[in-house]
């Protein structure tokens, strides 16, 4: 038997979940209610008044439609179905008094407000409110919060729909903003005037929905109608969020979360949103040739031949950084390979096993999360290494999820069972009682930390094993984003990194930036740089290509769960710097190997030629389970692959305002000194 209940909203009948809210099922009749503290992913406050709607029959008076489920509404005479009315004239004449009470302290500051264009107050007051107000009286004031070098406050225009308080307790899990006295005396605030300790915080920005609070590097620098709107997949960590990069010309000024239920529902961590600066700065437009000991600027004619040159002839090692697209790894090993060398991608040395996608993408999509109610954590520290992931197991947890811990302890927004930080926790694991009595699903999160010791292997067999005792399923969360892109491919040397370099005379870097390669002395390998930043990887190359980042150039990625995902090109490289498969193209026909492809689309066809479930976009292909056997473990302690969250890509790390971040994420975890 159906547990639907049927009402009529506005003269239509429809059927829906007695659990709804009434603002909820006006949505899914296709009928606009405005709202300013109600937000689908927080919870219910009711406390602004602008969902009002009338329902018939009920109270002489319009009731709040998110605060009011649908089972707690009467039915009508001789059983009719329950009336909603969404626009009659107590609903109009409500909206419009809840509009002006709204308006009588907020400040005419809309030409000068980085909010105008996409204000939610802007746009409800010309839908649903008046062009007059009775009140005269002087507009309340309020001092500004300081919350750090990312948001802005404006406390005047604050309406007190609390949302950024919700979201800070719920969401980033911390407790440090909260709404202090009543009436006209209330106001949002902060506690101890602390600075938010959070690396979620930016979403309080996209949540306001008025000029409360604001982003503080973006502050006063564009309009939203003047900038070029393009989506695309974030690519500083590996969850492959769903971003929007906003461009003015040839620069980002801003990105925002696009919404994405199954991977970053509509939040993105603070490297996501803020790293743009990093974007224009120690940028690579030309390319370098080392020469008598320093870099000197060369042709991109002189750079390929001075390549093809080095690589002809000689022992060629190709190492894949943590920001290549699929399409560049791919071109890389068909050239590589073809010179008869090897390719690596797995340059921080985990132990990831060739050819076994349950091996080193796992068997759970992010979206199995929000229904596990066991989740066990092997070596990671989701709250460094993907935040959005950990606000999802912080959202598990809320709903009852017990989640447990191998590895080091961490401060992760929520309460764990701490197994221990040892090889020994971790095998103990083995001797208890997992078996899913209660058909209850649960999910094993294996991080890179666990997997780069020499035994990483043997902890990923355990790791599979304990996936077959409790009847859970397995996620390997990876921190680069290229990474699962390359292993698809097959990027791989057996032996790793070690196996790969041994013996090379010219090793071509993909923008490999963590790998350290020998200095440069007698017998030191030639080192061929192609990336987009002066970083490590720069500072040792004897040839330099520049190339585009991740906005600058169309190209697939494969988060960590395995579903592939297409990154757009939102502006152009600077000065001479290509795209890195266009590079690539053209060192092959240098070298008398001119790859068989002349545009992106021809190479992708010969990539899902080779690798078919790539031609999967935007969905998590099944992986056949194929157990790693557990081997003998050593007896290291776990170690988190992430120390400083700001800090772990060359954009990162030439960004002025993720350097600031990283300053006083150092700050606050030093230890406090009393006074003398």
């Amino acid at each position: 038997m159906s547990n639907l209940r049927t009402i009529k909203i506005d003269d239509q009948l429809i059927e829906v979940d007695p659990n709804l809210t009434l603002i909820q099922a006006c949505e899914m009749a296709g009928i606009e209610v405005p709202r300013f503290c109600y937000h689908e992913r927080l919870s219910i406050a009711g406390n602004c008044r602008m969902c009002l709607v009338e329902v018939v029959g009920g109270p002489p008076k319009p009731v709040a439609s998110c605060a009011m489920q649908i089972k707690d509404l009467r039915p009508g005479p001789d059983g009719a179905p329950s009336e909603v009315r969404t626009n009659s004239p107590m609903v109009r004449k409500a909206r419009e008094g809840v509009m002006e009470f709204l308006l009588i302290n907020h400040p005419l500051d809309c030409p000068i407000c980085d909010q105008g264009g996409e204000c939610d107050l802007q746009d409800q007051a010309m839908a649903y409110g008046v062009d007059f107000s009775r009140y005269r009286e002087p507009k309340r004031a309020s001092e500004d919060l300081d919350l750090g070098p990312l948001v802005e406050t404006h406390m005047t225009r604050c309406i007190s729909c609390t949302r950024c308080v919700r979201f800070t307790t719920e969401v980033a899990g911390i407790e440090q903003m909260g709404q202090t006295g009543r009436g006209e005396d209330a106001e949002i605030t902060s506690y101890l005037g602390l600075t938010l300790d959070s690396n979620l915080q930016g979403n309080i920005i996209d949540l306001c929905p008025v000029g409360a609070l604001v982003s503080k590097p973006y502050a006063f620098t564009a309009r939203p109608w003047e900038l070029r709107k393009t989506e695309s997949i974030d690519v500083m960590d590996a969850l492959g969020s769903s971003i929007r990069i906003d461009t003015r010309g040839r620069e980002v000024m801003r990105i925002l979360p696009r919404n994405h239920d199954d991977v970053n529902e509509e939040w993105i961590s603070d490297k996501t949103r803020f790293v743009w600066d990093g974007l224009r700065r120690q940028r690579l437009d030309k390319p370098y040739i080392r020469q008598n000991g320093r870099l000197r600027p060369a042709t991109w004619a002189e750079a390929l031949e001075t390549a093809a040159s080095a690589m002809t002839g000689r022992k060629v090692a190709g190492l894949v950084g943590d920001l290549a697209p699929v399409e560049a790894v791919f071109a890389l090993k068909q050239l590589v390979e073809g010179l008869g060398g090897r390719v690596e991608c797995r340059t921080d040395g985990a132990r990831l096993p060739a050819g076994n996608r349950s091996g080193y993408v796992g068997t759970a999509s992010i979206a199995d999360i929000d229904e596990a109610k066991r989740i066990l954590l092997i070596g990671t520290d989701p709250r460094l290494e993907a935040p959005v992931l950990n606000a999802r197991i912080r959202k598990a947890w809320l709903h009852g999820a017990q989640v447990a811990l191998v590895g080091e302890a961490a401060n992760l927004t929520y309460d764990y069972h701490h197994f221990g930080n040892d090889r020994d926790a971790l095998a103990s694991l083995l001797n208890e009682d997992l078996a899913n009595k209660d058909g209850t699903p649960g999910i094993v999160i294996v991080g890179q930390g666990a997997l780069r010791e020499a035994d990483g292997a043997a902890v990923l067999g355990h790791a599979m094993r304990i996936c077959e005792m409790g009847d859970c399923k397995l996620l390997v969360l990876h921190t680069a984003a290229s990474r699962v892109g390359a292993m698809d491919v097959g990027a791989v040397t057996e032996g790793g990194l070690a196996a790969a370099i041994e013996g090379a005379e010219v090793i071509y870097s993909l923008g490999a930036d963590e790998v350290e390669i020998t200095p440069r002395d007698q017998g030191a390998p030639f080192v061929i740089y192609q990336g987009s930043h002066g970083d490590r990887g720069a500072h040792r190359a004897d040839l330099i290509l520049p190339a585009a980042c991740y906005t600058e150039e169309n190209g697939l990625f494969v988060n960590t769960e395995g579903r592939p995902q297409l990154a757009m090109r939102a502006n152009f490289a600077p000065g001479d710097a290509k795209e890195n498969w266009a590079i690539l193209r053209a060192l092959s026909a240098e070298l008398g190997r001119t790859q068989p492809w002349d545009s992106l689309a021809q190479l992708r066809r010969a990539l899902i030629d080779a690798v078919p479930h790539l031609a999967q976009i935007d969905e998590v292909p099944a992986n056949a389970w194929t157990p790693v056997e557990p081997g003998t473990l050593g007896r290291a302690t776990f170690r988190n692959a992430i120390r400083d969250f700001y800090l772990t890509n060359p954009i990162a790390r030439s960004s002025g305002l993720m350097a600031e971040l990283s300053a006083m994420a150092a700050a606050r975890r030093a230890p406090a000194l009393a006074a003398e």
